[in-house]
């Protein structure tokens, strides 16, 4: 089976119809205020619907640190199918979150070694609240730094001993995605800078080349 491609970050019609023409399994719609990619609940709302046009893709809502209200929010008025938790979520607190909202619960983690792959597995234990990890690079150590979507790798070899199914992002390019299969075997890749040509700029053909260049890799 080839692996999954989330392309994240999406803002109109015109970039999920890229995508989704592309052939992406899952699209990604950013809440995070200080995000170039930062899209309105009603703007995620409308793209969210739009995408369920189409079998077989899922909708993911990235969210950084959220309360209760938004959470709600979220599932009443956006209906992902996916909430990507993106912030210093707890386990406590992702476990929280995944019974509040019902949702599939996609909980990232910033890695730099093996000890911190090794402890984001603490959110795959039972009440430890994720249905699957997504792997990211860690960001700068400016305060000012988005969490994700910074264009930034990180060493995919400290995935080695990364046993259950999780999704890769950081730094993922059309150039070097099927590299990055083929070392870790991820289920999905994710995706944003790595096909736009500013942020928050989707380029159509970035998106073409990143899933031809997925889909035609081969996993270890």
């Amino acid at each position: 089976m080839s692996t999954r491609v989330k392309i994240c970050g999406l803002r109109s019609e015109t970039q999920l119809d890229a995508a989704l023409d592309a052939g992406a399994d899952l699209v990604g719609f950013v809440l995070y205020g200080k995000s170039p990619r930062n899209v309105s609940l009603d703007e995620a709302a409308a793209l969210v619907h739009r995408a369920r046009a189409r079998a077989g893709v899922q909708a993911v809502v990235l969210t950084v640190d959220p309360d209760d209200t938004l959470v709600d929010r979220v599932v009443a008025e956006v209906k992902p199918d996916i909430l990507q938790l993106h912030g210093h979520e707890t386990p406590e607190r992702t476990e929280a979150i995944r019974r509040r909202s019902g949702l599939i619960i996609l909980k990232a983690v910033p890695v730099a070694d093996a000890g911190d792959v090794a402890d984001a597995f603490t959110y795959l234990e039972p009440e430890g609240g994720a249905d699957i990890l997504l792997f990211d690079a860690k960001p700068p150590a400016d305060p000012a730094a988005l969490p994700g979507g910074n264009g930034l790798t990180f060493d995919w070899h400290i995935l080695e001993e990364a046993k259950a199914p999780f999704a890769l992002a950081g730094g993922l390019t059309p150039d070097n995605v099927a590299a990055a299969i083929q070392l870790t075997g991820a289920a999905i890749v994710d995706v944003s800078s790595g096909v736009e040509t500013s942020p928050g700029q989707k380029d159509p053909e970035l998106i073409r080349r990143f899933l031809r260049a997925a889909k035609a890799a081969k996993q270890s």
